[in-house]
């Protein structure tokens, strides 16, 4: 089995670590400068500590980077200069060109690189993750032999390195972001007392908007209205003292279908294509 180093364990990277201890790999992370909780998480785990990162990387085959998005650079850098010369997982949440760069780096010094993006709660106790991979066909499959039958699936995709981080940074767009606006929501209702009926058109909504796009063109069709309508809802949210940035920024997107008005036979695929076409993008 494979010895797999973990830069540097917080919660996720612990549950991920864990998981593949728990299939009898040898985890091993640098405990140097980590924090009293961090120390307690990891033993907890049943990780290996190392106490400098020279050391960790000499003994690992594989290293798994899960830290914070902003450290991501600064952790692949320091692993480059060591001259890692294994396999190294850049699974953190981080954008594509991001991610392409880090993977460049680390395989000018040596290394071979996957780009790795995780989706799901943190795994265990019941609960699932998926730790999505692209990158060279062999290097995933080292990778997915890690995690095979535990608590987090590990699942290959085919369009190279940068596929995974996208996938992330798609799924990561919508779900925070849906979460940020119905926390913004529910500060309107609720300054004006009407909770209550705010939850009871929730409930009468769709199901998941995320998993049935075919909706969309109609969206384009309507944006030329919804654009105004976004403007009313900041202009209403910033007499209420609340933040107006998520909504002024929706009427801007909208306005990238204003050449769509009233198009009712436009296809998805052209629906989504009109989003990133210059021609599109209406000047204020």
């Amino acid at each position: 089995m494979p010895t797999v180093g973990v830069l540097h364990p917080g919660q996720m990277g612990v549950a991920i670590a864990a998981a593949a201890a728990a299939r009898g790999h040898e985890i091993l992370w640098c405990s140097a400068g980590r924090s009293p909780a961090t120390v307690d998480r990891a033993a907890a785990a049943g990780l290996t500590p190392v106490p400098d990162l020279a050391g960790l990387l000499a003994a690992s085959d594989v290293v798994l980077s899960i830290c914070p998005p902003a450290s991501a650079g600064d952790v692949a850098g320091e692993v480059a200069a060591a001259g890692f010369g294994g396999l190294y997982v850049e699974a953190n949440a981080i954008s594509v060109e991001r991610v392409e760069g880090i993977c460049r780096l680390l395989e000018r010094a040596g290394a071979r690189a996957v780009d790795g993006a995780i989706i799901g709660p943190p795994p265990g106790e019941g609960r699932s993750a998926r730790l999505y991979l692209a990158g060279e066909p062999a290097d995933l499959g080292v990778v997915a032999g890690i995690f095979a039958t535990g608590p987090v699936e590990a699942v290959s995709l085919s369009g190279g390195i940068g596929a995974a981080s996208a996938l992330k940074m798609a799924f990561a767009g919508y779900q925070k972001a849906a979460r940020t606006l119905a926390g913004v929501a529910h500060a309107l209702a609720g300054q004006h007392g009407v909770t209550a009926e705010l939850l009871a058109e929730s409930r009468r909504m769709p199901g998941n908007q995320l998993a049935d796009p075919d909706y969309l063109p109609g969206v384009a069709a309507r944006a030329w209205r919804w654009a105004p309508e976004m403007h009313e809802v900041a202009d209403t949210l910033a007499a209420a003292g609340l933040p107006t940035e998520l909504a002024r920024a929706a009427a801007d997107v909208l306005r990238r279908w204003e050449p769509d008005r009233d198009n009712w036979s436009l296809t998805l695929e052209q629906t989504l294509s009109h989003l990133a076409a210059p021609t599109h993008a209406v000047e204020p």
